[in-house]
């Protein structure tokens, strides 16, 4: 078990924290459990406040361009109230529900480039202090695990997941980003789009999913975006023909034509209600409302870069079967990722302390 020596608020001697979350990785609206393990230092201290923090990466535009910062996106306590003797150890057991947002981070195992994670937060004596860092990873609801499988068997290859920092007008979005997964094309849909750019937007009752083409310009004209959104709900992941319902939403998507405006507007009728099955509502343009938020750390903006793949996903990755198609350098691809995740704890680690 290693300890993280709180030092920066508490000084030199101060407890140390070590979060240990349970095994596998958990769903968007799932219980994330573990245990806070805490060491006492060189004094006996009043702990007064066990925080955690969800924290994830996410990319913001400007008018200088692009950068990434560290965003928290939901906190809890957990603990609190109670003595810490000298040298003493003391653990504390948490539950807390994800919410239903939560981006996915892996699909079967590999992982898709999105860094997550959760902090721990102490306060002793009026001092605060940010120590432990762990990785956090997220796995698809059953209904996104058949959306995007169906995606894979359609013939669409994945190119890159990253966040976004900013709002899709018209939805019921309620965290400060969304997850984009960036597909390229199945061979039927290349010669009218560039690329498919799909949203989740989970809620307790189902699920919006957003689709947004890049589609490619004519010989006099050129090429435009066109966003349309789809509502299923949770008990739907059994009772349908995802391949082609999923195909549908494709040809409704790229056929669109109509005039093309700056936001999407939908309408706010409930998706879910009884014998609805599923709504559907298009526009045009690419409906996201970017901007700093006061959730966005600057501190960890790294520059501007642009988006970064992750390894395939579906089946394909792990037996090269069904499921959206690994690229060839796919291997490449996945150690990069894994070495950008590593990256981001570590230079998180640097500011919350040192390791015993």
């Amino acid at each position: 078990m290693v300890f993280k020596r709180l030092l920066g608020a508490m000084g030199a001697g101060g407890p140390s924290v070590d979060t240990v979350l349970d095994g596998g990785a958990v769903t968007p609206g799932g219980i994330l459990s573990g245990q806070v393990h805490l060491q006492g230092g060189s004094a006996d201290v009043e702990i007064e406040h066990i925080g955690l923090e969800l924290i994830a990466r996410v990319e913001a535009e400007h008018d200088d361009g692009e950068s990434e910062g560290a965003v928290v996106f939901e906190r809890f306590t957990v603990g609190g109230g109670f003595r810490l003797a000298e040298q003493a150890r003391h653990s504390v057991r948490f539950s807390v529900s994800l919410p239903w947002e939560t981006p996915v981070s892996e699909l079967y195992g590999q992982p898709l480039g999105i860094v997550l994670g959760v902090r721990t937060e102490l306060a002793v004596a009026g001092a605060r202090d940010k120590g432990d860092l762990d990785p956090l990873a997220v796995r698809p609801l059953p209904v996104q695990e058949a959306v995007l499988e169906a995606l894979g068997q359609l013939g669409f290859g994945f190119k890159s997941a990253d966040l976004e920092h900013g709002h899709i007008g018209g939805t019921g979005q309620q965290l400060p980003f969304y997850q984009e997964i960036e597909l390229a094309p199945a061979p039927q849909y290349a010669h009218v789009v560039n690329e498919i750019e799909l949203t989740f937007l989970a809620t307790p009752a189902g699920m919006e999913i957003v689709l947004e083409a890049d589609k490619r310009g004519g010989l006099f004209e050129s090429g435009q975006d066109t966003l349309t959104r789809f509502t299923v709900s949770h008990h739907d992941v059994g009772a349908r023909d995802w391949n082609s319902e999923v195909d549908g939403w494709i040809r409704q998507l790229v056929e669109h034509r109509a005039s093309y405006g700056s936001h999407a507007t939908y309408g706010h009728a409930d998706p879910y209600a009884a014998g609805s099955g599923y709504g559907h509502h298009s526009a045009h343009g690419s409906g996201h409302e970017s901007g700093y938020g006061s959730g966005y750390e600057s501190g960890h903006v790294s520059g501007h870069e642009g988006h970064r793949s992750g390894p395939g996903l579906g089946t394909a990755v792990a037996a090269g079967a069904a499921g959206l198609a690994v690229g060839v350098v796919g291997g490449l691809v996945a150690a990069e990722v894994v070495d950008e995740v590593g990256d981001f704890f570590e230079g998180d680690d640097d500011e919350g302390g040192e390791e015993d």
